[in-house]
């Protein structure tokens, strides 16, 4: 990984972004893209749309245009009361397990910069026996600022959110660690696409949604899609990994970290779409994995497939263990081949493809 995409890459998920707060993380992504796009637009929701314009022109036979939506908020708190000692209360912003937050070290947002907590929990010598064993429910923790109330109260409002305090980390075999892979690791991956694909060139237009709200309801998604209204989209996310204890493969399938990228099955799929992304990872000779959904999938997939007449819809997933929690962990050699991937993927669309199935 080149040293100016490692840094964009740590960036990205080192810079808060709770569901509703993604500004950030679209003010990165603009001015990653603003020499390579062909142009961007920013949305009232927030979301980015950047275009690479393909090399086929008005005149010449339709090229299909496609969408790559991968999201950039992620999971996180919010400020929900404020005691008269000065301690934090708050609420879940996306799925967060409170069996995680007692000791973890949390960075709130506020108008004035970013301030360290604690969530603070009794120790385990005061706690009643019979509620050792419980998980603490959000209202029965709170973060510890170190400042009197007075202070707190001048500088944190309600509504301010709250991002797990630690970052980007590599380990093991080329491994790393973070919160917030869950999406913007695949915010990183689509725009790399979009840097190859100016340098090698495709038919097609490109156009890559950065999107917000995917973490309450894929509202990004399903705007994005409807607005651009493409030929085809591919929601680009992160899946479950199964690679490690406690996990039964019987049921959530067979998923490694190292062993590619992750392209869906089902109902939600186009099924010329996703043989397309088939065809594509063997072209490149990139290992990939195949992942069974058998329901509508609870990615921006999911809403961009059903916008105005219909989508030609396509789920590309990044493997991923410990999905939110603040040990996300990734393969970077994942990473690597969900880029060679998407990018041949566009590359190889041409004039005259049908994605009506069974035609």
């Amino acid at each position: 990984m080149p040293d100016d995409a490692y840094a964009y890459l740590r960036e990205l998920v080192e810079t808060p972004s709770v569901t509703g707060t993604e500004w950030r993380v679209a003010s990165l992504v603009r001015e990653r893209l603003g020499e390579v796009a062909d142009e961007i637009e920013t949305n009232v929701m927030g979301s980015v749309h950047a275009t690479l314009r393909g090399s086929v022109r008005d005149g010449e036979a339709a090229v299909p245009s496609v969408l790559v939506a991968a999201h950039m908020d992620e999971v996180g708190l919010m400020v929900n009361y404020i005691d008269d000692e000065g301690f934090l209360r708050f609420r879940a912003v996306g799925g967060v397990d409170a069996g995680l937050l007692p000791g973890m070290r949390m960075d709130v947002h506020t108008a004035e910069g970013t301030l360290r907590g604690v969530v603070g929990r009794m120790p385990i010598h005061l706690v009643p026996a019979d509620e050792r064993k419980q998980v603490a429910p959000f209202d029965k923790l709170c973060i510890d600022l170190g400042m009197p109330a007075d202070e707190v109260k001048a500088s944190v409002r309600v509504g301010d959110t709250i991002t797990y305090g630690v970052g980007f980390e590599r380990f093991g075999k080329n491994m790393a660690v973070s919160r917030a892979f869950d999406d913007k690791s695949c915010v990183y991956i689509a725009t790399r696409v979009m840097e190859e694909l100016k340098c090698r060139g495709a038919a097609a237009d490109y156009i890559f949604a950065a999107t917000v709200q995917e973490e309450i309801g894929l509202r990004g998604g399903e705007t994005s899609a409807f607005g651009v209204n493409p030929d085809i989209a591919i929601g680009f996310d992160v899946t479950h990994a199964t690679d490690y204890p406690g996990v039964d493969k019987a049921k959530h399938g067979s998923i490694e970290l190292g062993a590619g990228p992750v392209i869906a099955r089902g109902p939600n799929i186009n099924p010329v779409v996703f043989e397309r992304l088939v065809a594509a990872a063997q072209a490149e000779d990139v290992p990939y994995q195949l992942e069974a959904e058998p329901g509508v999938t609870g990615t921006d997939a999911g809403s961009m497939q059903v916008q105005r007449g219909g989508i030609a819809t396509g789920l590309l997933s990044l493997p991923l263990r410990y999905m939110h929690t603040p040990t996300e962990v990734i393969s970077l050699d994942d990473v690597e081949a969900c880029v060679k991937l998407l990018a041949r993927f566009i590359a190889d669309l041409e004039p005259g493809l049908s994605f009506v199935p069974g035609m």
